[in-house]
């Protein structure tokens, strides 16, 4: 496991006809099922302090950054409490819950099993915190990931494509040629305006289709040969 600050990660050798170099994955929900802690983290602290959130509020806060969530709850909710407060109480009511560990979403084993058996470089990419994404990759133990490019490590995070762009830097290699996999509509803004392919898989809030990426109901749909199929649209 690297952080963003380790040197530029080697491609592998992959076969020039299938074009494609590198898979770029976000974290929660995508790779494992954190979305349902960050709802729970951010609705019981408002709860407690006197601000009850409902359901209807939880498409607006899935998948970052975090500076959005918190402008948004502070808006809709009127708590007199400043951004950088709120933003240390949730994310250390996150890491409380998260340090459990969180279970993998439906094929994202079998996804790691497949780039690692295939030797495709990949990189775990996210709108979490270094410290969140560190303890994530500790529960999960062995894992295909070169590095990892984390929301507090780039100068605009995801819906901007500065984090996918950063990782596409760190392998060498082309945008076009390295998949996103995504699960938040931040997430696949941010894949597409860095000119990547995107593969997404819908966790909270649902994903139009459209040009540019695919949509699956599950990572269990994802192969090889997909995975090859949206590179070689593109090239």
């Amino acid at each position: 496991m690297t952080s963003i600050d380790t040197p530029t990660a080697v491609l592998g050798e992959q076969p020039a006809r299938w074009g494609l170099q590198a898979v770029l994955v976000d974290m929660d929900g995508t790779l494992v099922d954190t979305e349902h802690f960050w709802w729970q983290a951010e609705a019981s602290l408002f709860a407690e302090l006197g601000h009850p959130l409902d359901e209807s509020h939880r498409a607006h806060v899935v998948g970052g950054p975090m500076t959005r969530v918190i402008d948004y709850l502070l808006g809709v909710t009127g708590l007199e409490l400043s951004p950088a407060e709120l933003t240390v109480r949730i994310n250390q009511r996150f890491v409380d819950l998260l340090d459990g560990g969180a279970p993998l979403m439906p094929g994202a084993g079998r996804l790691l099993e497949l780039l690692g058996e295939h030797g495709i470089p990949a990189a775990l990419v996210s709108a979490s915190h270094r410290r969140i994404i560190d303890l994530v990759l500790k529960n999960l133990g062995a894992h295909p990931f070169a590095f990892s490019v984390a929301g507090d490590e780039v100068a605009r995070t995801k819906p901007h494509p500065d984090p996918y762009l950063a990782a596409v830097a760190r392998f060498g290699a082309e945008p076009g040629r390295c998949v996103v996999i995504e699960d938040a509509p931040l997430g696949v803004q941010a894949g597409l305006a860095a000119g990547c392919p995107v593969i997404a898989v819908p966790s909270v809030a649902p994903v139009e289709p459209g040009p540019g990426r695919t949509v699956l109901t599950s990572l269990t749909e994802l192969d090889l040969d997909l995975l090859h199929s949206v590179v070689a649209a593109r090239v």
